[in-house]
């Protein structure tokens, strides 16, 4: 990447409709940087735009965009000087997507199938030149993969896709080339940072799209025997031992706690893409699996004896600038959003379709700053890992009170919702809506940074006792 944030990886979740408690399709993942590198919320509106053209600001990507843009939501960075990175949101046709970084790639694949460097599409533009322009998932993948035909993709990626109906999973294994797959209704996938996706049907139009002439390309470049399954994975791939410490081990924790019935290696370079849970998924299930640090195992970094030595990466990490889940049912839509490492933040279940973003959740800079909601609730996680086990109790109270009333909330404004009938009076109840939501999470937890700041006073190294009858 020419950036120089230096972005790592990050863990991604998608859950078919059939496989979750109400029937929403759910897809989300933990966005992943730097330790300090905060996230805004946007509200992107409907728009039509004459010589519609996108520039990229991190490499010299150029493409001409259709005149209408649909409304979305989105996630930018603080800054666009390395690419606007809008990373995750859902449109006003109920389509959500999300598009991860750097899912390394096989080095011998990206030497036969180079892109032109100055035309490559980064991942910084996916959302924004997607996005806006599609009507279901399926169309996503096809306005995606035709750009990566054309243009070439820097590096590998997986993307995430979801509308009503279905979720599909795309992955980018070269420059030129990727497939994508449909998660079936009854299940789920987990994906760390490398390629996934396993036997490819070439055959299935309905679960499979993939890039022309691949299966051309692996053959020619003697990548994979013809006489075998087409397995994505194992042709694009890596298989290092870095993966079985840095990737696999987050796969093996997420389907451990939706499919705890089935006893897996961490270690192992076989976990299936596809699972199907021991039971219905909630989206509280799902905010677990994207906020777990091996809790309760051996491998808990919140563990003094891990300290300075963990055997594992885990899915919760201090370089995670937000968490979303995005959540579709019917007509309802859920843009969840934890700014922060998810495990000390909390979800807010934000309305998409708002026209209003809450105030503190459109500043931070990469210093620290008291008007920025990515750093109200960073300062909690500083203060907190100061003394895991001196405060987290506290933290965890917070957490339960604060989920407590934001559901209370969303429950309370979808029904008013349902009955207002008046479009113009809808949108001001979203913003209100969301401008409470955003309200209590920021409140509860400058209440708690109050608390644990007041509490530390007695934690100086310089405190000095005396016997109160000298």
């Amino acid at each position: 990447m020419t950036s120089p944030v230096g972005r790592s990886s990050c863990t991604s979740i998608l859950i078919g409709k059939k496989a979750t408690v109400d029937g929403s399709v759910i897809i989300g993942r933990n966005e992943d940087a730097k330790t300090a590198w905060p996230k805004h919320l946007a509200f992107n509106q409907h728009q039509i735009k004459k010589n519609n053209i996108f520039k990229s600001k991190d490499n010299k990507f150029q493409i001409t965009l259709p005149n209408e843009c649909f409304s979305y939501s989105s996630t930018p960075e603080w800054t666009d000087k390395y690419g606007v990175f809008e990373e995750d949101g859902i449109n006003e046709y109920h389509v959500a997507m999300s598009a991860t970084e750097s899912a390394y790639a096989n080095d011998r694949v990206m030497a036969v199938d180079p892109f032109d460097e100055e035309k490559g599409i980064l991942e910084e533009a996916m959302i924004t030149v997607v996005l806006p322009f599609i009507r279901s998932a399926r169309e996503g993948v096809e306005r995606l993969g035709k750009i990566i035909q054309k243009h070439g993709a820097a590096e590998a990626d997986g993307i995430l896709f979801a509308d009503r109906d279905e979720a599909w999973y795309m992955e980018i294994g070269s420059g030129h080339h990727y497939v994508a797959q449909r998660i079936p209704d009854d299940s789920y996938a987990v994906v760390a940072n490398q390629l996934a996706i396993q036997v490819i049907d070439f055959n299935d139009k309905k679960n499979f799209i993939t890039s022309p002439g691949i299966q051309d390309f692996v053959y020619q470049n003697n990548l994979w025997p013809k006489n075998k399954p087409f397995n994505f994975r194992l042709i694009f791939g890596t298989h290092d031992d870095s993966d079985l410490t840095y990737n696999t081990p987050r796969v093996w924790s997420g389907q451990k706690l939706l499919t705890p019935s089935v006893e897996q290696n961490p270690e192992s370079f076989d976990l299936p893409f596809i699972r199907k849970p021991d039971h219905p998924v909630s989206i509280q299930e799902a905010q677990r699996v994207l906020s777990d640090h091996f809790n309760g195992t051996k491998y808990d970094l919140t563990n003094s004896k891990n300290e300075g030595q963990p055997a594992y990466r885990p899915i919760a990490v201090a370089t995670t600038q937000e968490s979303h889940l995005l959540q579709l049912r019917d007509n309802d839509m859920v843009h969840w959003l934890a700014m922060g490492i998810a495990a000390q933040s909390v979800y807010i279940p934000f309305y998409p379709q708002g026209t209003k973003v809450p105030t503190m959740f459109k500043y931070g800079k990469e210093e620290f700053t008291t008007n920025s909601a990515y750093w109200v609730f960073k300062m909690v996680s500083v203060l907190v890992d100061r003394n895991w086990s001196k405060y987290a109790t506290d933290l965890v109270n917070t957490q339960k009170a604060t989920n407590l009333t934001l559901n209370k909330l969303r429950v309370e404004y979808d029904k008013k919702l349902a009955q207002e009938k008046d479009n113009a009076k809808k949108i001001d109840l979203v913003n209100e809506a969301n401008k409470k939501l955003a309200d209590v999470a920021i409140k509860n937890y400058q209440k708690l940074i109050a608390k644990l700041i007041t509490a530390q006073t007695a934690d100086s190294p310089l405190r000095f006792r005396i016997d109160p009858n000298l």
